[in-house]
């Protein structure tokens, strides 16, 4: 019996030359046969403390490989199942090694085109090879394995620079594999990793937090109320719960590795940076190098696993590290980790439009079934196929916040119902109460329609709103909270911005029929910050516009909040140093911080203006979001901040703004394209800074000197502004992705002027940002004060 299961033949998903799926399923030997695309994992078990991978002798009587020592497991993947389920099961079948998803590495995808022949018939293997490493402390000993006798004869340890001599003189006892090619990353990849610099790995994380200027942001509670007090403290215990929902939802490993990181960053100096670096980026992915990676799962937590295979005498049982890739994933922990665009929109046509409108909505994640299926099997103890979730042909399914979260939101509801039970303000009482209402319900919009009214001393901001983490579609919303002290006196001289929304939509350089008719008008609230948490990685944000349903801002329009203590420190810290390292003499007088802060409220005005809830050619109503998917944030930050720039001239050129400097708004924003620039181009923000400069300096607006220093042509760049203005609104309105893509791939570059100027101001140490600390709240969590180094 077992020899006929080996040769039967089972269907495999067809993929294109790019490796994403086409929705055409083939029988295995045919897909070979015919030299179709497709798709099979390889997993690697690698020993930490011997630095030994894993062998297995293939069965005799197998197809692949009999009697040779090859990958300690690897298949293919059916048709209808995704990678890293495969790769779980493939383990577990094989070797008896029962391991949770976090346990699993892809460290990158290796495409094998190759013409053999067996038995005299011919075969075309096209096969993408998603490679996954496990890496345990200890080998595993190897009584602990259960062995699949009719695929595998053994197992064995070897030390990974032996395995890659062997492969390298292709000794015949072994799988070949090109360690020259592609698979030589495996190797590479494991001796960069742990044959490390300590010590020029130490210089470069102090560099890498030398950009960041510590800055203590204190704010006067004397105008408070006790009881005011008192609600303030339970919000900032609610906001620290939120902080762990957004760890979570970078990536699901992401909660244990911060713990470990903390638990030993008093182990070395080293360790102390990691976690120093840790804290402001809040991943393992650097902020301000394109998500460059500057840590690897050997810098994670270790996890006990007895359960994950048979008992051995004096061992304890299986310890791994739990595992993140090297490169950030685009989907975040909102969908598997293994899912494609073409999978999901399958799935996603499937649907109702309801149920599609929730798939693609800001409040769900996305999951596999047949990943439930196997960790209930897991947790049952037993390999079982069984589908515990009937009711679809497809693996997806979407889960809301309220579910997936729960056990956190409920913690929060509680607190935020408590601080609402306290305060006095009414305002402030509708809008705690109905945000814990919203996170048990899942539905948010009362909430933030009592948000937008809030009329309060106690300023919160609090729950999922911003989309930047999901770079695969920018369809979910990262939770996050900014909790602070109204400003009276700023909010009163920021009025005028909030009040002209309609007469700014009515003159926006773009067609009329794109134009809205009713727009209403936008409250700005400028507050102090006392404490930020959630999605506050990286560089810090000091303004927001929100709600971003598109529902409240076609009905209600948006509210605005200004940091003003946030942009104060930015000022200060960042942008006129950058001034007076790479503006002239001339214009150096010109940068001020009224004019930063003037073109902030702008800027944030202007996201509640132009094209929202659009209408596509074929007559089909949509919204930008939906339609650019992963280009939309940073085409929106563009608009906004070129935008607001044209906003700033027409209310200046109508009387409405006598007191300020157009001079200084653009010799401003100048310096200012400097500093959001050097985010990266992986950041929306920084995207949109970098569209504008390469705009503006390809129309002579923006000069560069011989001196490399630069200046304004004041003639030039209000014509320059306002057609960059219409060119990003159109695409807006058309919801035309492919204009997005290509002016991005034009615009959204390093130039050689910004090269300059970043080095520039490398050279002479400018932050890049600034590290807040939040003495209030400290005081009220009573955490650990760690400084940055």
């Amino acid at each position: 019996m077992a020899a006929a299961h080996k040769h039967e033949d089972y269907l495999v998903d067809v993929l294109t030359k790019t490796g994403n799926k086409t929705g055409v399923s083939k029988p295995r030997r045919d897909v070979l046969r015919d030299g179709d695309y497709h798709r099979a994992v390889h997993v690697w078990i690698f020993a930490e403390s011997t630095q030994e991978l894993l062998l297995q002798l293939r069965g005799d009587c197998n197809q692949s490989w009999p009697g040779l020592w090859n990958i300690s497991n690897a298949g293919h993947i059916s048709a209808g199942d995704s990678s890293l389920v495969t790769a779980r099961r493939k383990l577990q079948k094989e070797l008896g090694v029962i391991l949770p998803k976090d346990a699993f590495e892809m460290i990158f995808v290796s495409l094998r085109e190759a013409i053999c022949i067996k038995n005299g018939e011919k075969f075309i293997i096209n096969e993408f090879e998603d490679v996954y490493l496990v890496t345990t402390l200890d080998p595993i000993p190897l009584e602990a394995f259960t062995l699949q006798e009719s695929e595998v004869s053994a197992v064995k340890y070897i030390h990974y620079l032996e395995y890659k001599r062997l492969l390298a003189n292709e000794d015949s006892e072994y799988a070949p594999y090109d360690v020259n090619g592609q698979y030589g990353q495996l190797f590479d990849i494991i001796t960069q990793r742990y044959k490390v610099d300590n010590v020029a790995r130490s210089l470069t994380l102090q560099k890498q937090l030398q950009r960041y200027a510590s800055v203590s942001l204190n704010v006067e509670l004397a105008g408070l109320t006790d009881a005011d007090k008192e609600a303030l403290a339970l919000v900032i215990k609610a906001a620290a719960i939120i902080d762990e929902i957004f760890y979570l939802q970078v990536w699901y490993s992401n909660p244990y590795l911060r713990d470990w990181l903390e638990q030993s960053a008093a182990a070395s100096e080293l360790d102390k940076l990691k976690w120093a670096y840790y804290r402001i980026n809040k991943t393992p992915w650097s902020s301000l190098d394109e998500n460059e990676a500057y840590l690897t799962t050997a810098d994670s937590m270790i996890i006990l696993v007895p359960e994950a295979t048979r008992k051995a005498r004096g061992w304890k049982g299986l310890e791994y590290k739990a595992a993140f890739p090297w490169q950030k994933p685009p989907g975040a922990n909102f969908y598997p980790p293994d899912m494609d665009k073409m999978e999901f929109k399958l799935w996603k046509d499937s649907l109702t439009k309801d149920q599609q409108n929730f798939a693609t909505g800001f409040f769900s994640v996305i999951k596999r079934r047949s990943e439930y299926n196997l960790d209930l099997s897991i947790c049952n103890s037993g390999l079982d196929s069984t589908n515990h979730m009937e009711g679809s042909t497809y693996d997806l399914y979407s889960v809301p916040f309220s579910q997936e979260y729960s056990s956190f939101l409920s913690k929060a509801a509680e607190l935020l119902h408590k601080a609402g039970d306290i305060t006095c303000s009414p305002s402030l009482k509708r809008l705690l109460h109905s945000k814990a209402n919203a996170f048990l319900s899942n539905d948010y919009y009362e909430s933030d329609i009592a948000w937008m009214e809030l009329d309060s001393k106690v300023d919160v901001t609090i729950g999922p709103y911003e989309t930047y983490e999901d770079a695969l579609f920018g369809y979910k919303a990262t939770f996050e909270a900014f909790i602070a002290i109204r400003d009276e006196k700023g909010t009163a001289q920021v009025k005028l911005f909030g009040d002209n929304l309609q007469l700014l939509e009515q003159n926006l350089p773009m067609d009329d029929a794109y134009k809205s008719k009713d727009v209403s008008a936008a409250p700005i609230r400028v507050v102090q910050l006392v404490y930020n948490a959630g999605d506050v990685k990286g560089p810090q944000t000091v303004a927001f516009n929100l709600p971003n349903d598109e529902r409240i801002v076609q009905d209600r329009g948006t509210s605005m909040v200004m940091l003003k203590n946030l942009s104060e420190a930015k000022f200060k810290h960042i942008l006129q140093p950058i001034a007076d390292a790479c503006i002239t003499n001339e214009l150096r007088g010109f940068v001020d911080f009224d004019s930063y802060f003037t073109h902030t409220v702008c800027h944030e005005c202007c996201h509640g203006i132009g094209p929202h809830t659009i209408t596509r050619p074929d007559g089909r109503q949509s919204t930008v979001r939906l339609e650019l998917q992963e280009l939309h944030s940073a085409l929106e930050e563009a608009k906004a901040d070129t935008v607001g720039l044209w906003a700033l001239k027409f209310l200046f050129l109508q009387g409405l703004l006598p007191e300020i400097s157009l001079k200084s708004v653009y010799a401003t924003i100048l310096a200012g394209c400097f500093r959001s620039i050097r985010f990266g181009l992986t950041e929306a923000h920084g995207k949109g800074q970098a569209l504008l400069f390469n705009w503006l300096y390809e129309k002579e607006a923006f000069i560069f000197n011989p001196d490399e220093t630069f200046s304004v042509d004041f003639d030039k760049v209000g014509d320059a502004v306002e057609s960059l203005s219409r060119e990003i609104l159109t695409i807006q309105a058309r919801g035309d992705k492919a204009s997005a893509k290509l002016l991005f791939q034009k615009y959204c570059v390093i130039s050689e002027p910004l090269k300059v100027a970043s080095r520039n101001l490398e050279r002479i140490q400018v932050p890049v940002d600034i590290a807040p600390e939040f003495p209030i709240a400290k005081e009220i969590l009573g955490k650990k004060n760690w400084p940055l180094c």
